[in-house]
C-alpha cells in the first residue's frame, strides 16, 4: 500500500496550479475595477464638474456598500456554494463597473459606486473560504499570500493600462475615461462565466484529479479538520465585543485611511508635479511605487516569519509610512516627493502580513479567524474616510498636502497603538499561520 502512496508534493502542486493562478487573476480584476476611478478622475472631474469633495465621496462610498453587505454575502455563499456565488459576484460587479462609464452626474456616480461595493462584497472572504476546501493548514498561509499579492500587481498593471486607454481610445466621440471604465469592467463578466465552468466546488467533484489523488486529498483535509476539532468557536457579536479585537479594528481602520487615501489620489498628486505630463506618463510613474512596495512587502514578511516576531514588524511600517506621507505633503521637489510616496506605500504594504498574525497571539485559532473577518469589515470603513478626507481638505485648500499630513498623523497614532499593544508571545505563531494573512 505504501508503495502506491500518491506523491504529496505533486498533488499539492497540481491543486495549486489549477486554482491559484485563476483566483489571482480574479483579484487583479477586482482591484482594477475599484481603483481605476482614481485614473478616471484625471479627465472625469473636469468633464462632469466634480469638486474635490465630490470625488473623495465617490471614491469612498464603495466601502460603505462593501461594509454593509459583506456578512450577508458570505451567508449566501454558504447557501449556494462558493463556485456559484463567486461567479455571481463577478458578473454583477462587472456589469455595474461597466455602467459607471455612462454616468453623467455626481449623484449617478454615488449610486453606482455604492452598488459596486454591494456587488463585490463577500468576494475576498469567499475566496478564502474556497481555499480552505482545498488546502491543509500548512499550505493555506502560502496560498493566501499568493492570492493577496494580486493587490499591488493590480496597480502595477492598472496604472499604465488605464492611462493608455484614456489617452488613445476615443471611439464614437466618447471620452477616454469612459472607455477605460467600460473596457476594464467587461472582463469581470466573462471571468464570472468562466468561474462557473472552471472552478470545482470541492475535491469530491474534481474530475481533473485521479481517483487516488482525490482520496488522498480528502483524507488529508479530514485529518487536518480533526486536529482542530477541540477549539471552541465564538460568534461574531461576541468577538466584536472583545476589546483587543476592537483595538486592532481601529489600527486597521487607520491603516486603510492612509493606504486607500493615497491610492485613489496618487494620479492627481503625480499630475501636480508637472502640467506637461500626459496621462500615460502619469500611469507609468504610478507603477514605480507599487513595484517597490511589492518587493518591500515580500522582504519584510520573510523577516517577520524568520524572526517569528509580529508586533514590531507591524508597528515600524506604519511609522515609515507616516514619514513618507509627511515628506510627500511638504516637499515640493517632484523627484523627492515621488521617493516619499514610494517610501509611504512600502510601509503600508509591509504592514499587512505581520499585522494579520497579531490576533493569533492572544486569541485561540477559531476566534482569531472570526476576529480577522470583523477587523477586515470594520477597518475597511477607512477606505471611505481616507479618500473623502483628502477630498475635503483639497477642496478647502486647493492642495492635497494637508490631507496627506493628517493621514500621516493617523498613522503615527496607529504606530503608537501597535507598539503599546500587549500580546501573548507564548502562543506559537506557526500553529496559527493559516489565518495570519486572511485580510483584504
Amino acid at each position: 500500500m505504501n508503495n502506491n502512496k500518491p506523491d504529496e508534493s505533486a498533488i499539492v502542486r497540481k491543486v495549486t496550479l489549477r486554482i491559484i493562478p485563476f483566483v489571482f487573476l480574479l483579484y487583479i480584476v477586482s482591484y482594477l475595477d475599484r481603483a481605476n476611478i482614481g485614473y478616471a478622475a484625471l479627465q472625469m472631474n473636469k468633464e462632469l464638474a466634480l469638486s474635490s469633495e465630490a470625488f473623495g465621496f465617490i471614491s469612498g462610498i464603495f466601502f460603505i456598500g462593501y461594509f454593509l453587505f459583506e456578512v450577508p454575502s458570505n451567508v449566501m455563499l454558504n447557501k449556494f456554494g462558493a463556485r456559484v456565488w463567486i461567479a455571481r459576484i463577478l458578473v454583477t460587479w462587472g456589469c455595474i463597473a461597466a455602467l459607471t462609464a455612462f454616468a453623467q452626474t455626481a449623484n449617478q456616480l454615488y449610486v453606482l459606486r455604492f452598488l459596486l461595493g454591494i456587488a463585490e462584497a463577500g468576494f475576498f472572504p469567499g475566496i478564502i473560504v474556497y481555499l480552505t476546501y482545498w488546502f491543509r493548514s500548512k499550505e493555506l498561509a502560502t496560498t493566501v499570500a499568493l492570492f493577496t499579492a494580486a493587490i499591488p500587481v493590480s496597480y502595477i498593471i492598472g496604472a499604465p493600462l488605464s492611462t493608455w486607454i484614456m489617452d488613445n481610445v476615443h471611439w464614437l466621440d466618447w471620452s477616454g475615461w469612459r472607455w477605460m471604465l467600460f473596457l476594464e469592467g467587461i472582463p469581470a463578466v466573462f471571468l464570472g462565466v468562466a468561474c462557473f465552468f472552471f472552478l470545482t466546488d470541492k475535491p469530491q467533484q474534481a474530475k481533473w484529479l485521479k481517483p487516488e489523488e482525490r482520496e488522498w486529498l480528502l483524507a488529508e483535509l479530514e485529518r487536518d479538520r480533526q486536529s482542530r476539532r477541540n477549539v471552541k468557536s465564538l460568534g461574531v457579536l461576541k468577538t466584536m465585543a472583545n476589546p483587543k479585537v476592537l483595538y486592532l479594528a481601529f489600527i486597521y481602520f487607520v491603516y486603510q485611511c492612509g493606504s486607500l487615501g493615497i491610492g485613489y489620489w496618487m494620479p492627481q498628486i503625480i499630475k501636480g508635479f508637472s502640467d506637461s505630463l500626459s496621462h500615460t506618463q502619469i500611469g507609468l510613474l504610478a507603477m514605480l511605487p507599487y513595484i517597490i512596495a511589492t518587493a518591500s512587502m515580500i522582504v519584510w514578511s520573510r523577516s517577520s516569519d524568520k524572526r517569528n516576531e509580529r508586533k514590531l514588524h507591524s508597528a515600524i511600517p506604519l511609522f515609515v509610512a507616516a514619514f513618507g506621507l509627511i515628506g510627500a505633503g511638504l516637499l515640493q521637489n517632484p523627484y523627492v516627493a515621488m521617493l516619499m510616496i514610494c517610501l509611504a506605500l512600502s510601509g503600508l504594504y509591509s504592514f499587512k502580513s505581520p499585522f494579520w498574525a497579531l490576533p493569533t497571539l492572544f486569541l485561540d485559532r477559531t476566534t482569531a479567524a472570526v476576529s480577522i473577518a470583523v477587523i477586515n469589515s470594520v477597518g475597511n470603513l477607512g477606505g471611505f474616510v481616507g479618500p473623502s478626507l483628502i477630498g475635503m481638505v483639497k477642496g478647502n485648500s486647493q492642495s492635497a498636502a494637508n490631507g496627506l499630513l493628517f493621514l500621516s498623523a493617523l498613522l503615527v497614532a496607529g504606530f503608537l497603538m501597535t507598539l503599546l499593544m500587549r500580546v501573548n508571545n507564548k502562543e506559537p505563531v506557526e500553529s496559527d499561520a493559516p489565518v495570519s494573512r486572511q485580510a483584504h
